[in-house]
């Protein structure tokens, strides 16, 4: 379970890293084809939504192309909402192998701090909340095939996006 546990670490620790280098390309081959990246909303105070095909959510989509088609928006200026990007800090804690099937499909889970400079309204915001992560293996490389994030402190003063998660 150790070497399971450093092989879970070392890729959302690398995810991590991507996103603050603004390192897209290699953030989404990160991703499998057929991904889920999934931000639920709250149903109330106590409760995430949890269907995403059938309730409000956040963030989702249903493949690694959304993904992608959100990349491009933000890389082309064509997201007037990102036209000045924020600088991000991405800390990932209390990673747990949850689940282990075969030797190619791990559930992680772990939780998640991201500080973020806007340099436009010179502000810093902090959101912070819990992942879940589906890793599948794929010609020796773990691909991440699901990724929930639970927004913990989903009252927001500004845009939301990947980059922010």
């Amino acid at each position: 379970m150790n070497n399971f546990l450093a092989e879970a670490n070392a890729v959302l620790f690398r995810e991590a890293e991507l996103l603050d280098a603004r390192a897209w390309t290699d953030w989404l081959a990160l991703y499998a084809p057929d991904c889920e990246y999934w931000v639920p909303s709250w149903r109330n105070e106590n409760e995430a939504t949890s269907d995403p095909k059938r309730e409000l959510s956040m963030i989702y989509y249903s493949s690694r192309a959304g993904l992608e088609d959100r990349v491009w928006r933000v890389r082309s200026g064509r997201s007037v909402a990102s036209v000045v990007l924020p600088r991000t800090q991405h800390v990932i804690s209390n990673v747990q192998v949850r689940n282990v099937e075969g030797n190619d499909v791990l559930e992680v889970c772990s939780n998640w701090i991201n500080h973020q400079f806007l340099p436009k309204q010179k502000t810093v915001e902090i959101y912070f909340g819990r992942y879940e992560h589906t890793l599948v293996r794929d010609e020796g490389n773990w691909l991440i095939a699901r990724k929930k994030v639970l927004l913990l402190n989903d009252y927001l003063n500004a845009k939301l996006d990947f980059y922010s998660l």
